[in-house]
């Protein structure tokens, strides 16, 4: 367990002490860029992955640029809110610049805690990539061309899509994700027991062992950017640095680290496919290598 107090615990793992407590105008611009991506653009809304009402995922692909044209790669985002808020409708902010690079975009919903474990959780986000995985030629992109993003337990979730040698559910197809973008996330959930985040949660030191990306095989891990924005708390810095040490450790390529500058543990993620930004640069440029790689 960290040596932080629980109050240094509740302070440092919650976000919006950085920026006075108030983050609904942040969930206010989610929703609203999310409503502005569905004008105008050809989406497939609702798609199941599973049985669950909530198993359901949105996809936007580009036009195709002629029938011998390559599918394009996708770009998967998972959200975030200590896995027990949001969902994929406060998600789409990020596809108008995913396509207009040229590129294919999907969010995804998963059942919200209490009603559902972060381990279950982590195995729907896998499902979903599987059924992606599985349907991707049909609908439009290319299967093997995956980059998985989140933000916050968004970035949790989207790193244990990435492990290998998980023991609670059986590794996806190989090369599923190609890569992954991890925003702000929480890599090591022991410090979260206790802490006002776990009331949902009723996390055990047994449950952040099993379902802490920091303490599964990360040897096959894929190549990753890990980030996180200026205006945050110690804790989610120092949560990303550990991570990304833990992967070059582990033999994994070495990610691409960096902090946002005048960002946010909220507002970075806004940036996830905008050009001209740092985070939407990189994520952009693991894409545009995905398309360009031999088959």
């Amino acid at each position: 367990m960290t040596a932080l107090s629980l109050e240094d615990r509740e302070r440092e793992y919650s976000p919006s002490s950085c920026i006075g407590g108030d983050y609904a105008p942040f969930l206010r611009a989610y929703a609203e860029l999310s409503a502005a991506a569905l004008a105008g653009r050809a989406v497939q809304r609702d798609l199941p992955y599973g049985d669950c009402p909530t198993q359901r995922l949105d996809l936007f692909v580009p036009p195709a640029s002629g029938a011998d044209a390559p599918l394009p790669p996708l770009l998967v985002f998972i959200h975030g809110g200590y896995w027990q808020e949001l969902s994929k409708a406060s998600s789409l902010f990020g596809a108008p610049g995913a396509q207009g690079a040229g590129f294919a975009y999907a969010a995804i919903d998963y059942t919200l805690a209490p009603h559902a474990s972060i381990g279950a959780i982590a195995i729907e986000c896998r499902n979903a990539l599987r059924w992606l995985h599985a349907h991707g030629a049909a609908l439009g992109f290319d299967p093997s061309r995956i980059l998985v993003a989140g933000s916050s337990a968004g970035a949790h979730l989207a790193a244990m899509c990435c492990v290998r040698g998980w023991t609670e559910d059986h590794d996806l197809p190989a090369g599923l994700p190609a890569a992954g973008v991890l925003v702000s996330g929480v890599y090591e959930l022991e410090p979260l027991i206790g802490t006002s985040i776990d009331k949902a949660l009723s996390l055990t030191p047994r449950d952040a062992a099993r379902w802490s990306p920091m303490r599964l095989p990360l040897d096959s891990f894929p190549p990753t950017v890990v980030c996180w924005g200026e205006i945050e708390t110690d804790e989610f810095e120092r949560q990303s640095r550990a991570f990304a040490d833990a992967l070059a450790v582990a033999g994994a390529p070495r990610p691409e680290l960096f902090e946002v500058p005048a960002r946010n543990h909220f507002d970075v993620i806004l940036d996830l496919s905008e050009r001209g930004t740092l985070l939407g640069d990189a994520t952009l440029r693991i894409l545009e290598s995905l398309r360009d790689r031999s088959p």
